[in-house]
């Protein structure tokens, strides 16, 4: 493992003067490393180094907080969607070397899902599509419905103020994944609380690393004792699959793992939303008048809210390949940002403005091509349920505290309020 590199601009800018004309490729040398320092950023601001990448070009180089040299950042809609697509760009081979990235702990573990490609790749995410396709997500709406009903009926009682994150935010998509995954409802806190030390680079490699070796631990177990299962969740069909050895442990305990984060993640995707919603009455109250609109209007809060810091995991070029003019060269590490395809002008007209009748609307808020999130269409559901109940049963639903008084999250992958206090 990587130490975190000191930071020496003075001292790294003329090294990369120095070695410029033995290295550069075509479109390479007018391309600087830029130091993103990647700060915490409150309410829905874009972050302002990636909005300076995309106006000097489509194509740049950068260099995050932890790891190791510098990678290539893609910014382009069409250019993030070939590079997310291509087989030429390969996440397994991050696992043969150090990468530049945001968080200091997330390591690549061998045979984790989302550093495996095709064919390994697509045989793993087959285990468990029956759960996450558009029927097996219609399986849990009822209850996932029904949980969220009793989560706000809990609010109704307790009346106002109250913190919407901690009350309905969180608790609810923990159920819901849980459910999904067939986590016992006992432990469904011990979950939450590993994925949020996962989730963050505020406590430290050791600990982050920690929390995911012992979820790794338990989904091993959980997956072991449902090895020829029928049943319909995550685990058991994962369990079935490793049975059958169509997978191996190591591999399921992987996936299991990665679509436990990914579930929670909707806790601070919500948060955004609602927190926007909440500083923009003229969004809120068309919600609530105009309810036919609420699904295509999701999609557009999902295309606009800065929904992570930086960027996520990168990729291999594993040959040359050009992009927009720019030569990536075989063994370059090469980062996509969803965030700025989803702000581009020639895809989406007016990128900035919340348009709720924006037609068509291609984000790629879940990714794109083979790594795709497996939960992309148990998100949208949450949300729309989500938007449904609170703006329905809490018809005066508003902030509590003025806007700049909600704190976000510190040292967050993914962004969001840590507290978003409301009344009624």
């Amino acid at each position: 493992m990587a130490l975190t590199e000191p930071l020496d601009p003075a001292g790294e800018a003329a090294e990369e003067a120095a070695g410029a004309a033995a290295r550069a490729a075509p479109g390479e040398a007018a391309c600087p490393v830029r130091h993103w320092e990647v700060p915490d950023l409150a309410g829905v601001d874009f972050d302002p180094t990636l909005a300076e990448l995309m106006r000097e070009g489509p194509v740049a180089r950068i260099r995050l907080p932890n790891g190791d040299g510098w990678a290539w950042l893609v910014t382009r809609y069409e250019d993030v969607r070939m590079v997310a697509n291509d087989p030429r760009f390969s996440r397994e081979a991050v696992m043969a070397q150090q990468v530049t990235r945001l968080a200091p702990h997330f390591i690549p573990d061998r045979g984790a899902v989302g550093f495996l490609d095709p064919p390994d790749h697509t045989r793993l995410r087959r285990t468990v599509a029956p759960a996450l396709t558009s029927k097996g997500v219609e399986r849990v709406r009822e209850k996932a419905r029904q949980m969220l009903d009793e989560i706000v009926d809990e609010l109704v009682q307790d009346g106002p103020p109250a913190d919407l994150t901690a009350t309905v935010l969180s608790p609810f998509p923990i159920a819901v994944i849980c459910e999904v995954m067939g986590v016992p409802a006992a432990d469904r806190h011990t979950l939450h609380i590993w994925t949020q030390l996962i989730l963050s680079s505020s406590h430290g490699k050791e600990v982050s690393e920690r929390a995911k070796h012992e979820m790794s631990a338990y989904f091993a177990d959980l997956v072991a004792l449902r090895a020829g299962s029928t049943g319909e969740d995550v685990t058991s069909l994962l369990g079935a699959a490793v049975g059958r050895g169509e997978v191996t442990l190591e591999e399921a305990v992987g996936l299991a793992v990665l679509l436990q984060i990914g579930g929670e993640a909707v806790t601070n995707n919500s948060g955004q939303m609602f927190y926007l919603l909440l500083t923009r009455p003229d969004l809120l109250d068309r919600l609530r008048t105009e309810p036919a609109t609420r699904p295509r209007a999701i999609d557009e809060l999902l295309r606009w809210i800065p929904h992570r810091n930086a960027v996520g995991l990168s990729r291999i070029a594993t040959r040359d390949v050009e992009i927009s003019g720019v030569r990536i060269r075989a063994g370059d590490a090469v980062y996509v940002s969803y965030l700025a395809a989803n702000r581009d002008p020639e895809v989406f007209p007016d990128p900035g403005t919340i348009d709720f009748a924006r037609t068509p609307n291609p984000h790629v808020s879940f990714g794109f091509g083979p790594h795709y999130c497996p939960g992309g269409q148990l998100g949208r559901l949450e949300e729309e349920l989500l938007v449904d109940a609170l703006l329905d049963r809490l018809p005066g639903l508003r902030l509590a505290v003025p806007p700049e008084q909600v704190p976000f999250r510190r040292g967050a992958l993914i962004r969001g309020p840590e507290t978003l206090p409301v009344t009624w």
